[in-house]
């Protein structure tokens, strides 16, 4: 039960994330038919195919005919009638992702692993079940949520300009909201600039996972305290953010920078790059923080958790991943069931990412929220392997051992009582001869 997976990908949370798919279909197509009017109507599937079956002989057409062209990787179609449904669902998502796009000019392809396999080779395909997009001369992976919605928004942010320039104060105050997201921000003395040029090379790389701004405008750059061509690097949930050193800066040195400083000491789970953020974990386990930023308790919880982050950022050994379940609705009752929580309450635990055992730290229903020292005291006690996933495999061991120790004295008790019975018996004989 600790697998999460698209297509035939071994990751945790498998089941529900391949129900959510036939989910996000199946609400797509009822509201369609529920709206009767105008402005609100969600598209459906017109039984058109667009998906192409790509192979050696049309993948390089395929290239050259799209602006972008988002490929997926899979597994020979499978034979069993369940897999056979979960691979035609897949299908879908993709068929109804390239009907809506279809006039974005982004093109959909679908590459078998066995037999285009040479084709794959050629394309740089590696990871089964992954989306591969091409955009230009970059080979883009999208490692999230398999729906259509996940997959559309992704794609359309990659159509976006990998940079964004911040002019006035109103789009300085947005820029301020964006606390969840990695972000860059540069000063440069114009578009034509070698810097900026720089600067937007290296946003390519990462696009649309990190979000990269610059300003033109000495008033804006005032605002962000930046000199002439400096760049400054925030991290998600951190106040002040951190001036790259050694300006002005090549593509390759930012791109080292943020490479080197990519994961965050608090981060979010989100649908786009789920996948990846859960396979970068630290030494095979995860501290996970549930907590719905909506609910009072949640928030909260959640500030503290920002605090603790805070206070431990030059920690290259700490990162805390934050979960909403509101993000997630499908999951609850798997993650419920699977770590053993309360979800409408805030919880902190770790979890191993190998076979989702996971410790949680107790907090009683009645009491108080953990206070930042409680946290830290817990999380020093995670880091230092005094609180382990292992640990309580050795409990759950103790007692069976002690379990099988009852049974064996249960045993020994029996045999004695047998042995008492028949000394009994052989008594009454001496009785009956005499």
């Amino acid at each position: 039960c600790s697998s999460i997976s698209s297509m035939q990908k071994q990751k945790t949370m498998q089941v529900s994330m391949k129900t959510s798919w036939f989910f996000a279909l199946v609400c797509v197509g009822l509201a369609a038919l529920a709206c009767a009017e105008k402005g609100l109507e969600f598209p459906r599937y017109d039984g058109k195919d667009r998906v192409l079956d790509i192979d050696g002989k049309n993948y390089r057409k395929a290239l050259k005919s799209h602006r972008m062209l988002c490929l997926l990787y899979h597994a020979p179609a499978p034979t069993s009638k369940e897999l056979e449904k979960q691979f035609q669902m897949t299908e879908l998502v993709l068929e109804l992702a390239a009907q809506v796009l279809e006039e974005k000019d982004i093109g959909f392809g679908m590459v078998d692993s066995e037999k285009d396999a040479k084709v794959a080779k050629k394309l740089g395909l590696h990871e089964e079940g992954s989306v591969y997009v091409f955009k230009d001369e970059r080979v883009i992976e999208f490692d999230g949520l398999l729906s259509a919605d996940t997959l559309v928004e992704f794609l359309l942010d990659l159509l976006e300009d990998p940079v964004e320039v911040l002019d006035n104060a109103l789009e300085l105050q947005a820029f301020d909201r964006m606390e969840e997201d990695i972000r860059l921000v540069g000063y440069f003395k114009s578009q034509e600039s070698e810097y900026f040029l720089a600067f937007q090379e290296a946003a390519e790389q990462f696009q649309p996972f990190i979000k990269f701004f610059a300003t033109f405008d000495k008033s804006v750059a005032k605002e962000l305290t930046l000199k002439m061509n400096e760049v400054d690097f925030y991290e998600p949930f951190m106040e002040e953010p951190v001036t790259i050193p050694d300006k002005p800066h090549t593509e390759e040195e930012l791109v080292a920078f943020i490479t080197e400083h990519r994961r965050s000491t608090l981060r979010k789970l989100r649908a786009e790059d789920m996948f990846e953020t859960w396979e970068d974990d630290m030494n095979g386990i995860h501290i996970v923080a549930f907590a719905e930023e909506e609910d009072p308790d949640g928030f909260e919880f959640l500030e503290i958790l920002k605090e603790v982050a805070r206070d431990n950022t030059e920690n290259p050994e700490l990162s805390i991943v934050w979960i909403d379940p509101d993000d997630f609705p499908l999951l609850i009752p798997y993650w419920e069931k699977t770590f053993k929580v309360d979800l409408f309450r805030p919880q902190i635990g770790i979890v191993n990412v190998t076979d989702a055992d996971s410790v949680w730290l107790e907090m009683d229903d009645d009491e108080d929220l953990p206070s930042a020292e409680e946290l830290e005291d817990w999380i020093e006690d995670v880091l230092s392997g005094k609180v382990n996933t292992e640990d309580d495999d050795d409990d759950d061991d103790d007692d069976n051992d002690d379990n099988d120790d009852d049974d064996d004295d249960a045993d020994d008790d029996d045999d004695d009582d047998d042995d008492d019975d028949d000394d009994d018996d052989d008594d009454d004989d001496d009785d009956d001869d005499e």
